[in-house]
């Protein structure tokens, strides 16, 4: 079974391999592909949009370590990339220090930094054929040129003061990561990033990465009021950018969900409008792509002990329409109550339709799908591996 002209595609990337389901215009039957790259660690798999056929996997590869797979024929055959995204050996100064133990990289002296996965994989402005970006774990941004083949640090954010920063405090549970990469479709040097971390937080630039400034005001900080000067903002957990109107971005934050409108430099909570018995803490954050106010989160219980599941045990997808002022449930078809969901900052994403279609993994190995915008939803897969993310394309 072969991608398609014409196919809807879903690229589930989970702790054990790649999945592909794939349907027709429709969307009512999915086919199921997979395993591939069978025992991997696949992190993000995503279709490059600009030339219909490249496929970049980020994978993490046993005791072989990070790496990229590219693919030139829809994911018929693969190689590795040459150069994957690493850290200069050797940069800092001298530190007898030893790198402290456990997951969080982050926590080591810069010049010990090494990449322990690829998070995030993003395509380049149309205007640059052959060029993506990449997020690592620990905090790191790269550029590759040639489709992913060979990767070069930026080093304008890596070097700068909040990448790489030694900390003594725990970071998240899967290590300090930049995990949302945005690239203004009007103009390829400007860029957003964002990362999750002790000193994490929203930055933009706008000269291709060479230089970097905070944009985190109005987030709150360790749960004090909100500091509008602020550098570093309150983990960040998933942001997007909107393709056809780029100046109004989304953030699904530690703290709840915020909105900015360019030119403006202070995020609006507009998740204190959702129902208080469920809250607005989440990972994933879902746009529409023709309508700026429109929004599809999945909330997670946010109390003390910080479960990460769905609140009751009652899995639901929230939407607004009119910019955050309201929120409306969206769970018909979804299991009613001991279904404890965990969906990640990269598993939920939207496709292109009329009317458009929402879709989510969960830890679980389950695949939902809503072809009705969140009316109705359907299990399109499960019993998948634990569920990293999933990312929709449509070959042409």
């Amino acid at each position: 079974m072969s991608i398609r002209s014409g196919d809807v595609v879903l690229f589930v990337s989970t702790k054990k391999g790649l999945w592909i389901l794939r349907s027709d215009a429709a969307r009512r039957d999915w086919a199921l592909q997979g395993p591939i790259h069978l025992g991997h660690i696949v992190n993000h798999t995503v279709l490059d949009p600009r030339d219909g056929r490249t496929l970049l996997a980020a994978a993490r590869t046993g005791h072989l370590g990070p790496t990229i797979f590219r693919s030139t024929d829809l994911g018929k055959s693969w190689e590795e990339s040459t150069r994957p995204p690493a850290f200069p050996k050797g940069e800092g100064p001298p530190d007898d220090t030893p790198p402290p133990q456990g997951r969080n990289a982050f926590n080591r002296p810069r010049h010990l930094r090494v990449v322990d996965y690829t998070f995030q994989l993003v395509p380049g402005h149309p205007s640059e054929p052959g060029v993506w970006y990449a997020g690592t774990s620990p905090e790191g941004l790269f550029r590759s040129e040639d489709a992913g083949a060979t990767w070069e640090p930026i080093h304008g954010f890596n070097d700068c003061e909040w990448a790489g920063v030694p900390s003594d405090e725990p970071g998240t549970p899967d290590g300090d990561m930049l995990h949302s990469v945005l690239i203004d479709p009007r103009d390829p040097t400007h860029l957003y990033v964002a990362m999750s971390a002790n000193a994490g937080g929203v930055f933009e630039s706008n000269d291709r990465g060479a230089t970097w400034r905070p944009l985190n005001g109005g987030q709150a900080a360790d749960f004090a009021p909100p500091d509008p000067d602020r550098v570093a903002g309150f983990d960040p957990h998933c942001v997007q950018l909107h393709p056809e109107a780029p100046d109004v971005l989304w953030q699904q934050n530690h703290c709840g969900i915020y909105r900015l409108v360019r030119p403006g430099e202070t995020w609006d909570r507009v998740g204190d409008h959702m129902p208080r018995d469920v809250g607005d803490i989440g990972f994933p954050i879902s746009l529409h792509p023709r309508d700026a106010d429109t929004a599809w989160v999945f909330p997670m219980d946010g109390t003390d002990v910080w479960p990460r599941i769905s609140p009751g045990g009652r899995p639901a997808v929230y939407v607004t329409r009119d910019a955050g002022r309201n929120w409306t449930r969206c769970a018909n078809g979804l299991p009613a109550d001991q279904a404890w969901y965990t969906v990640l900052r990269q598993a939920m994403t939207t496709d292109r339709h009329e009317p458009l279609g929402v879709y989510f993994g969960a830890t679980c190995g389950e695949i939902w799908g809503s072809v009705d915008e969140g009316a109705t939803w359907s299990c399109l897969a499960s019993h998948l591996p634990f569920t990293l993310a999933v990312e929709y394309a449509e070959v042409g």
